[in-house]
Parts: structure tokens; sequence; C-alpha cells
């Protein structure tokens, strides 16, 4: 039996191949609309009559009505077209990426199952970990498709405090190190503000554990990543910087478009579905700051965040 996922790209391709018919439907249309127009111009240049001029305007205003409904079912065509594509990737991105983790899980929990492990309590103990590593990346990776959910329907709304984002900050680290193994990356993490932001905590763990998943997913062994968080010309930095792929200068205006992955060696081994960082730039725009991002292939990438500091109000006259 078919999977509802199997189902849905099915569905989405059916979609996708009604394109071509739409198109030579409308191009179809565009021909007569294109040799009425010249008639109609063509009577009112060298129309003697009344009736012949009227006819001809009637025949122009009726011509351009119906170009601008080709025009404009051409764009639809194309708008439809190109959203179904873009469906059938994300499902097919997002079915693949959940595969890898449940893979994992199946596996470690068969093992402990069978009872092989029962008298090695060492590798029972490093199946229980791998199972709540694999646990933790599958909830992120729900929590940045609701996230984007949320965000295409525009109805992501942020429970926004008052306060230092040391909290979130920290709470994002902590999950990060459940999700990876231990030793395998030199983390480095250095929190100095203890200024005010108007933020929503939740919002701020998901843009820093995006970037360190981005990060992480994109460099090659010998992981060295760093996050860091300081106060600075009325605003708080946040930091995260590693010595991964890097991005190619061509790509530097491309990487925070939805569904857009940069073609790198680690792309076959990094499945995601491109939307990590159109996350970050969607939530750091609601906490009205800005992202920049310092990229060289082979050297590694610098993405900044700056959010805009609570100044303390003053006594009042």
């Amino acid at each position: 039996m078919a999977s509802p996922v199997s189902a849905k790209l099915k569905r989405i391709n059916r979609q996708t191949t009604m394109t071509g018919p739409l198109l030579a439907l409308t191009i179809g249309v565009i021909g007569p609309v294109f040799l009425s127009t010249t008639a109609g111009i063509l009577l009112l240049i060298f129309g003697k009559t009344s009736i012949s001029l009227l006819f001809g305007i009637l025949v122009v205003c009726f011509t351009s009505a119906a170009s601008g409904g080709a025009i404009l079912a051409v764009v639809l065509i194309g708008r439809r077209a190109r959203i179904a594509r873009l469906q059938a990737d994300l499902l097919a991105n997002v079915s693949h990426e959940l595969r890898t983790p449940l893979a994992a899980v199946r596996m470690y929990a068969e093992s402990l199952l069978s009872g092989m492990l029962k008298d090695d309590p060492v590798r029972t103990e490093e199946s229980l970990q791998a199972i709540l590593q694999q646990a933790e990346w599958l909830d992120a990776m729900i929590d940045r498709v609701l996230t984007w959910r949320r965000a295409a329907r525009d109805r992501d709304i942020l429970e926004m405090k008052t306060g230092s984002i040391r909290p979130a900050l920290e709470e994002a680290v902590a999950r990060f190190t459940r999700m990876t193994p231990s030793g395998e990356t030199g983390l480095s993490v250095e929190i100095g503000t203890t200024a005010s932001v108007r933020h929503d905590p939740r919002a701020i763990g998901e843009i820093v554990l995006n970037l360190l998943v981005n990060a992480y997913k994109y460099t090659g062994p010998g992981k060295r990543i760093g996050l860091s968080a300081a106060d600075e010309d009325g605003s708080v930095a946040i930091a995260v910087r590693d010595n991964g792929v890097g991005i190619p200068p061509a790509a530097l205006k491309k990487i925070f478009d939805p569904y857009y992955r940069v073609e790198t060696g680690l792309r076959a081994k990094a499945p995601g579905a491109g939307l990590g960082l159109a996350i970050v730039r969607h939530l750091v725009k609601l906490h009205g700051g800005k992202i920049l991002v310092e990229s060289e292939p082979g050297r590694g990438s610098l993405f900044t965040i700056r959010l805009p500091v609570v100044r303390p109000k003053g006594p009042s006259a």
C-alpha cells in the first residue's frame, strides 16, 4: 500500500505534468488574439466609415483584454508549476531527512530488544545515548518544518519578553550537544552578553540551533564550531563560526531563500530541506534584527546576528 507521502508526491507530479497542455492552450489563445489585434488596428487606420472605426475599436479592446488574460494565465501556470515542484522537493527532502534518524533508532532499538547487549552495559548505554541523539534530531526537524509552516502562513506569533538572551543561547547549546556525538565537534562557547533584548526565547533558541546545525552539517572531519554573544554598539551580536566548506560568492545572496541548498561536496552527506537559513532570517526580522554572513570556499563561514538592545527609560520629567 502506498504511503501518504508517496501519494502526495504522485498528486503533485500530476499537477506539474498539466503545465504542458495548459501552456499549449495559452499559446493557442495568443495566436488568434494577435491576428485579431492586427485586424482591428488596420480597421482603425484604413476604415473610412464610423462603423468601421467603431468595429476596430471594439476589436482592439476585446483583443487587449484577451491578451491580458492570456498573460495572466501564463503567469499563474508558471507559479503553480513552481509551487508544485517546490512542494515535491520539500516532501522528498523532509522524508529523506527523517528516514536517516528513524533508521538509526530502529537499529539500536532492535539490538537492545534482541538481548545481544544484555551482558554489555557499555554498549547498552551507547545504544541508548544514540537513540536519544536521533530523537533530538527528529524533534529539531519537526520544529523546523512547523516553524516554516507558520511563517509561510504569517501565523508565527512570538511570545516576547524583555531580558537577557543568555538562557535561550545556553538551552540551544545544550540541545545541540545532545544531538551530536560526544567528542566529534570542537565546540567553543563565549556568552558575554548582559544587555536586555525584547525577544521570544523559543525563537532565539531556534535561530541559534539552526545556525549550529548548519555549521555541523557543512563541516567535514575535525569540526570546529564557535558560538559567541557580546554587547556591541547598542545591539547584541550573536556569532556562529565554523571551519567548514564555505560558501561560493555567487551563492551568498541565495542562501536565505527557501529550499535553496549550496552545491558542495558534503551536500549528499548533509540531508536537509533548505529551510534552516530561511527560518533564521524570518525570525531575525521578527525581532527587528539583522543577519550578516562572511564566507570563503574552503575556509569556513561566519554568521552574525545583531539584535537591538532595549534602552532603559530615563527618569520622567
